[in-house]
């Protein structure tokens, strides 16, 4: 019962400490989300993590002016100024290699961020050798310490990542346009260098504030996770950075809840594993593109092909045969089918009642059945007719491909060619004139 008491207290911020930590991460968490849904759409995914690790340079070397200067060095708001310095050359030296050099973006933030930490790495070596350099805790900055966030870094991780919101809400559609066309963009005057620097301030930004949470191995995960978690469930833009938005907030809420119910687990980690467990739910589930709707949309289209294929070759072979009916064998030698698939679509097209058994192995068409063959049938040939005509299919091949392709067809084209087919054209796969065979 008291563990029970304790973990509702936790969830739902009973205790003040709690809430402290808990509503800072879930704004960090927040506004990641938001940030990070531009930089998924501008295929900048990288970017947060080469930023990130390019700041440890920056926020060793904080310690070490304020060091020299004579003060201890362990001024939280002067190593966030180093960081955020640092961050802010790695941002700007990614497009400055790239217009330089010519080389892709995913080598330059590769030797951005490999340079720039490892540089880090043996700063602290340095800063640590040094008098009180131990007692420092930049190595917080590397792993994180959600857990001795206070009052007043709470307040200050709110307020930037308010602030931080209102700027991708304001440039909303500037950033937009950055991100799905950019040649536009330019063609109307719209400065795409500084629309790009913009957007890294803001990467840089969430990456500062969200080394104390997660640290700056961890942090790429609060701008990147959410945004790609959103991409499964949504095709919209707004809902997709509403939703990257709150499965941030909602994966920092739980990890950091379920860090203070097991204080020995390290916080930072755990709102990661949370939001990776949320992208694994959303890449399953997602109603847009998860794996379970992907799965489905192929068995459905694969009935659905099976059931125009069959009604096709009916079709065609009663045309040749001069019947009202069609055997098993001859539609089984026309698709080349296995007779167990076709046994499975001949099922479910009678369940339809598109299709009527007579016996002897024999099937004839129910009314709607013959309807729905001769439509099938009309729109395979104005297929095939415009393969022919805008395509440049050879006419031995055309067949084949139109039985690729021919289910895409939409109204408005099967509309347009049907024009082309009240002039009688033929196909070299119809055995009369088109505008006379149904």
């Amino acid at each position: 019962m008291l563990a029970t008491i304790n973990f509702f207290d936790v969830l739902f911020l009973g205790e003040w400490n709690t809430r402290v930590v808990v509503l800072g991460a879930a704004m960090l968490g927040l506004a990641g989300g938001v940030v990070g849904t531009f930089l998924v759409l501008r295929k900048r995914a990288l970017l947060g993590d080469t930023v990130s690790h390019a700041m440890l340079p920056g926020v060793v070397g904080a310690f070490l002016v304020m060091q020299a200067m004579g003060g201890g060095g362990k001024s939280l708001l002067g190593l966030f100024v180093g960081a955020a310095l640092a961050g802010i050359l790695a941002a700007w030296a990614v497009p400055a290699l790239r217009r330089s050099t010519g080389l892709k973006d995913d080598a330059i933030m590769g030797v951005v961020l490999g340079s720039g930490f490892g540089l880090g790495i043996a700063m602290l070596g340095i800063a640590q050798g040094l008098p009180g350099g131990n007692q420092a805790g930049l190595e917080s900055f590397i792993y994180g310490r959600t857990a001795s966030m206070i009052q007043a870094d709470a307040i200050a991780i709110g307020v930037t990542a308010a602030a931080t919101l209102l700027i991708a809400i304001i440039f909303a559609k500037e950033f937009r346009l950055l991100c799905f066309d950019e040649s536009f963009g330019r063609a109307i005057g719209r400065r795409e260098g500084l629309l790009d620097l913009g957007l890294m301030f803001l990467a840089v930004v969430i990456t500062v504030v969200g080394l104390q949470a997660v640290g700056l191995i961890l942090v790429i995960a609060l701008l990147i996770i959410p945004a790609a978690s959103a991409r499964f469930w949504t095709d919209s833009f707004t809902s997709m950075a509403a939703l990257a938005g709150g499965i941030g907030a909602v994966g920092c809420w739980i990890g950091a809840s379920i860090s203070a119910l097991a204080p020995k687990l390290p916080a930072g980690s755990i709102i990661v594993l949370t939001l990776a467990l949320m992208f694994i739910v959303s890449m399953v589930c997602g109603v847009k593109r998860g794996a379970v709707r992907r799965v489905v949309r192929a068995a459905r289209l694969k009935v659905r092909t099976g059931r125009q294929h069959l009604l096709r070759a009916a079709a065609e072979s009663m045309e040749l045969s001069g019947e009202d009916y069609w055997t098993f064998d001859n539609v089984l030698q026309a698709r080349g089918w296995s007779p167990r698939n076709l046994r499975s679509i001949h099922h479910r097209a009678a369940r339809s009642g598109e299709v009527v058994p007579i016996g002897s192995g024999r099937y004839r068409f129910s009314d709607c059945g013959y309807e729905a063959s001769e439509q099938v049938l009309r729109n395979h040939r104005l297929w095939e007719l415009f393969l022919i005509r805008h395509a440049d299919i050879a006419a031995s091949h055309v067949d084949r491909d139109a039985d690729l392709v021919e289910h895409v067809l939409g109204a408005d084209l099967v509309a347009e060619l049907e024009q082309a087919l009240e002039r009688g054209d033929e196909t070299p796969s119809s055995p009369h004139p088109i505008g006379h065979t149904l």
